[in-house]
């Protein structure tokens, strides 16, 4: 646990390092220092170092685990500022002879050696580092991203661990995608991106005693790495994760404290932490957050965080008092059971998906975003290591692997989530009454959410909304896929109640009426959605050629990105896999976070749900038996979703028409200042395929 920052090529360098130095000094109360191109400079305080005026200067804040050694550190022409816990290095650095003192000195060595891509290639850990040797600069982070790592590259590189402590000096600041290595070169400004390959889904594993031999392995090997010399403690619900976990830290024989944390002390989660801890003998300390008091916190946590998502600070608040109390119990180091739902197919939307796997390998690319930083910047505030084996790249690399029955078990009743965890938990001799318990989120468990809900009532807000009073700026800026349809705007319109910025909208014309990825019905009505929005609208031509079309959606996203500063793309994704994950995959190539904010949502939840928000929808296409031109040019009503739910249990008939069974267009939502009129309409086709064309079409007041 550390705290990096940087700034080249900036005449203001020297302030922009100082300053974020001080912004961030919690991640590090060990020491302080930096590098300046010539000379190393280390203090105890911020206020001690002495900074020059050059124009490219690399800053520190030290947080030692293994051993006090002041970074930034030299070795020969090369320089290190890391935030990194290399579980490894000790091996390592007697493979290739280095004599490192820790885990960073070791990292340094191994770079100057082998290079920074071979180097990651080596390391099991977790790390965020700026390597300097002469007028080249590498970024880079964990492949996973536990741990952070911001920039901006205008006007020259500036990057942070926090981007609370660079954007007062960068207009655009974008986190850095974890799958990507970023080299600078200070002579000349340019910018390279070195991607990394991702964890593969095959071979699968489908045998069950061969994944619980592999997995109980990994997971033993991953937990002992990670154990400290230093005091430490767990973060303990008493469920299943962090069960496993603590059952393979006592097995070690290490002494620990296990945290819960709750809302009142009839919460299930102290209730459930307390009942496990018996079982399995652990040392376990609840902490009791006083409902008086719950404002307090979010004073505190939402900037820290730098979000109002509810479901990242329903959490955060549970995570911040249980630190609290370790950091004030003299611990150092804090493990958790996180990462375990995504690799193992915790989630509920996980029982009803065709593709599992799939799906958990999309939760575990966006770990960077929903979670890793939260987990992060809390623990950091609470001078805590953080350490989560089940994000292990062993791990993660076997458990992405691990065949769908064995991560959803089917059959005989309800479908058991995490399966193969539940049979480990068994094995390693955790009572049923634990490695069984029903999943329960901590935001939930902790009675955090439900707090957070009084608080909002009373103040008549909704969660999100009283959560961004804490915040008072946008998230993030987005751009918005927009087809037109209900799905891409109901999907922007919850991003922008969430307090996103949905900064434009991005939209691919498709020649071909049968695109696998596109929209095309009356596609051209999106620019008077844009405008009634009052957003601008990036939109490109695309042959429509199956997997091509792809590399015109990839243009128009690097367009966005330049043109509008966005950090993400929202995208009304319902069940189609083939859809999210390829917009997923070039959005991550680009460095472009992905939010499909309807995912596995219910299809008749979702119709009902817009339209009492709002929405007012006409169907544009009909395809589908039930289905005829009587359904077109007119607003779809609760009325009518009755009589959709009637041709699902009649004939399959998907309601939300994500199937193909229909196309619609949105002439007013809540986002829209006026209302599109649309004029001329004609049909054309017959029986239950129909298709509406509108001949004009225009903005009018509401």
């Amino acid at each position: 646990m550390c705290g990096i920052i940087g700034a080249f090529n900036r005449e203001n360098a020297s302030q922009i390092v100082r300053e974020g130095l001080a912004i961030i000094r919690e991640r590090g109360r060990d020491g302080y220092g930096h590098y300046d191109g010539k000379h190393l400079a280390h203090a105890e305080s911020v206020d001690d170092l002495p900074f020059t005026a050059s124009p490219s200067i690399v800053g520190h804040a030290l947080h030692a685990i293994v051993d006090v050694i002041p970074e930034p550190i030299k070795d020969g022409d090369g320089v290190l500022s890391a935030n990194c816990e290399i579980y490894n290095w000790k091996e390592l650095s007697k493979k290739y002879t280095l004599q490192a003192e820790n885990d960073a000195v070791l990292l340094l060595k191994l770079i100057n050696k082998a290079g920074v891509e071979k180097a990651l290639e080596e390391i099991r850990g977790v790390y965020a580092f700026a390597y300097w040797k002469g007028d080249d600069i590498f970024i880079a982070r964990d492949i996973i991203g536990i741990k952070p790592l911001w920039y901006s590259v205008e006007g020259g590189l500036v990057f942070c661990s926090e981007k609370k402590g660079m954007e007062k000096h960068c207009k655009r600041v974008a986190e850095l995608n974890p799958r990507t290595i970023l080299r600078y070169d200070l002579k000349t400004g340019r910018v390279l991106e070195i991607k990394r390959p991702f964890f593969p889904l095959e071979p699968a594993i489908d045998d069950e005693q061969e994944a619980l031999q592999l997995l109980g392995k990994r997971l033993k090997e991953g937990v002992a790495m990670r154990i400290p010399g230093h005091k430490f403690g767990l973060l303990f619900s008493g469920g299943l994760d962090s069960a496993i976990i603590a059952k393979l830290l006592k097995d070690s024989g290490k002494e620990f404290t296990c945290y819960a944390t709750a809302i009142g002390e009839k919460s299930q989660d102290a209730v459930h932490a307390k009942e496990a801890a018996a079982a399995l003998g652990l040392p376990l300390r609840t902490v009791i957050i006083d409902k008086d008091a719950v404002e307090e916190y979010l004073e505190r946590i939402v900037p820290l965080v730098e979000d109002n998502n509810v479901a990242k600070i329903g959490v955060a608040l549970p995570l911040y008092a249980a630190c609290e109390s370790a950091r004030k119990d003299g611990c150092r180091v804090i493990f958790s059971g996180s990462g375990a739902d995504e690799v193992f197919g915790g989630y509920h939307r996980h029982k009803g998906s065709p593709e599992v796997n799939k799906d958990c390998y999309s939760d575990v690319l966006k770990l960077y975003e929903k979670n890793c930083y939260r987990d992060d910047v809390v623990t950091m505030n609470n001078n805590l290591e953080l350490r989560v084996p089940f994000l292990d790249k062993g791990v993660v690399a076997l458990g992405l692997r691990i065949g769908p029955s064995l991560k959803i078990k089917s059959g005989g009743g309800k479908p058991i989530e995490k399966y193969i965890l539940r049979q480990l938990a068994s094995e390693m001799g955790i009572p049923a009454g634990v490695s069984f318990r029903p999943k329960k989120a901590a935001q939930y468990g902790s009675g955090a959410d439900a707090i957070i809900g009084t608080l909002a009532k009373k103040r008549k807000l909704s969660k999100s909304a009283y959560l961004a009073m804490f915040l008072r700026r946008p998230i993030m800026k987005l751009g918005a896929l927009l087809s037109s349809g209900k799905d891409s705007l109901f999907a922007a319109y919850i991003m922008k109640r969430q307090n996103y910025e949905i900064a434009c909208g991005i939209t691919l014309q498709s020649g071909n009426p049968s695109s696998y990825m596109f929209h095309t019905p009356n596609i051209e009505l999106v620019k008077l959605q844009a405008e009634a929005m009052g957003i601008p609208l990036v939109m490109r031509q695309t042959a429509g050629e199956k997997e091509k079309e792809l590399d015109d959606l990839r243009k128009a996203l690097e367009e966005a990105k330049l043109r509008h500063g966005i950090e993400g793309i929202v995208s009304g994704a319902l069940f189609s896999n083939y859809q999210r994950s390829r917009i997923e995959k070039v959005g991550d190539e680009l460095g472009l976070k992905l939010f499909s904010p309807l995912w596995h949502m219910d299809q008749e939840q979702e119709l009902r749900q817009l339209l009492r928000e709002g929405f007012e929808v006409i169907f544009v296409s009909v395809a589908a038996e039930g289905l005829d031109g009587s359904w077109l040019g007119r607003r779809i009503t609760e009325k009518d979703v009755d009589r959709l739910a009637a041709l699902r249990k009649k004939n399959g008939l998907n309601v939300a028409g994500e199937g193909g069974e229909y196309e619609s267009l949105v002439v007013d939502c809540p986002m829209f200042g006026k209302k599109i009129k649309v004029m001329g309409l004609s049909m054309a086709g017959e029986g239950i395929s129909v298709l509406l064309h509108i001949g004009k079409a225009g903005l009018k007041a509401k």
